[in-house]
């Protein structure tokens, strides 16, 4: 058994995520933030506010977040491929990426949704627009029968062709619920344990077989896995500030087979997946399993983290004084093995730039983890206990070990 200092890890492969432009910590940014007000619930997933309705026994959270560089990718494979459908995918993305980061904290219906596009109209087009609007329609139907209302409230296309070379499309999400409903992460404590929801597979309400890639780490992941003519054929897909020696330096063209992956839905079950649809799968949401377990189980619900951007290491952010060990993960789906492999990076930088199968966590008592792993079953998604917490050596800080293919990742 290998173990890993993630520090000095890092250092092995730096440039093979960072050069890129993109920070798996964001250090930076939560430097920048780090002195601003907490809301009403120091500790929640997302900052709570007071209610906008005046209501002492609500409150309300205001969400932003976007599909990122997958939109860029989306126009890459629009442009190679002629399948403009994609797009909708991209809507879906922006939106969960906001609902998925508030049912951490409890809200789980009845919320309120604008859109901001922005796109160089020279290259992107009307029927492009038309695709993405449809799109989030589409997504709104989906979550309808599961009881769950999304209302959108218009939004805002922008020709910003100075600033943008091919399209980005954003979301910014309302919510208001009332405060018993809150989680906040503050209240995982030692002896809880860790049920991890896969990210890969195909739930009951997806049209598809899904890679489990989410909206997280793709920058690295197109550039790591696609071949070096989408750098010639389409440079407005890439910032020119990248190392040229980054810039789509990898194997694959986006119809290719995904090696080792398999849909299992094709006529003889073992319909395979190109790497362009395994990296647009549209990102899950889990809020119609989430939705069920706080109605039902509210109180057995210690904490909830969605592992974004921070991948596995995501949980390290919240609670006090923990010590997160993660011993018995998914096995890692194909798409992520090929990126791992292409990009020879470090099993301790995918865990931190990745969601690794498991995007969202669910902290519990150990009698109530069977009822939340029966429950992600009816919703045909895969469930398990992934781990556990204990108090942290280090108390009040986090920490997180991960085990993993007979290697321990300290961070």
């Amino acid at each position: 058994m290998v173990t890993h200092n993630s520090s000095n890890e890092f250092k092995l492969s730096e440039h093979a995520y960072t050069s890129r432009g993109v920070s798996h910590t964001k250090a930076d940014v939560h430097s920048a933030i780090a002195n601003e007000d907490a809301g009403i619930s120091p500790g929640t997933f997302c900052k709570l506010v007071e209610d906008y309705a005046g209501d002492t026994q609500f409150c309300t959270a205001l969400h932003a977040d976007g599909a990122g560089t997958k939109s860029s990718l989306a126009y890459l494979y629009f442009r190679e491929t002629g399948d403009i459908s994609v797009f909708r995918g991209i809507a879906q993305d922006a939106v969960v990426m906001n609902l998925d980061d508030l049912i951490c904290v409890g809200a789980s219906n009845k919320f309120v949704l604008s859109n901001t596009i922005g796109r160089n109209a020279h290259r992107v087009g009307a029927q492009v627009i038309k695709e993405i609007i449809e799109g989030y329609r589409d997504f709104f139907e989906k979550m309808r029968p599961y009881g769950i209302e999304i209302s959108m409230c218009g939004g805002e296309t922008a020709d910003v062709g100075d600033l943008v070379s091919t399209l980005i499309v954003d979301s910014t999400a309302l919510a208001r619920f009332s405060r018993r409903r809150i989680i906040n992460c503050n209240n995982i404590k030692p002896g809880d344990v860790i049920v991890g929801l896969a990210s890969f597979g195909k739930a009951s309400y997806e049209d598809s077989f899904n890679s489990g890639i989410g909206s997280n780490g793709l920058t690295a992941a197109r550039h790591i896995l696609l071949s070096r003519k989408y750098a010639l054929k389409y440079p407005e897909t890439f910032s020119n500030t990248i190392p040229d020696d980054k810039v789509y330096c990898g194997p694959f063209s986006v119809e290719d087979a995904l090696p080792g992956a398999s849909t299992g839905m094709g006529a003889d079950g073992d319909a395979r997946i190109s790497v362009g649809k395994a990296l647009l799968s549209p990102t899950r949401t889990y809020l119609p399993v989430v939705k069920e377990i706080l109605d039902e189980h509210f109180d057995c619900i210690h904490g909830i983290v969605h592992c974004t951007g921070g991948g596995q290491v995501k949980c390290k952010n919240f609670g006090i004084g923990l010590h997160y060990i993660k011993d018995n993960l998914f096995d890692v789906p194909p798409l992520f093995e090929a990126i791992k492999s292409a990009g020879a990076i470090p099993s301790s930088e995918m865990f931190q730039i990745f969601n690794m199968g498991c995007r969202m966590e669910i902290f519990t008592d150990p009698v109530n983890a069977q009822t939340i792993i029966d429950i992600a079953d009816k919703y045909c998604i895969d469930a398990k206990i992934t781990g556990y917490v204990e108090k942290s050596a280090t108390s009040p800080q986090n920490s997180v070990t991960i085990k993993h293919d007979n290697e321990v990742m300290k961070f």
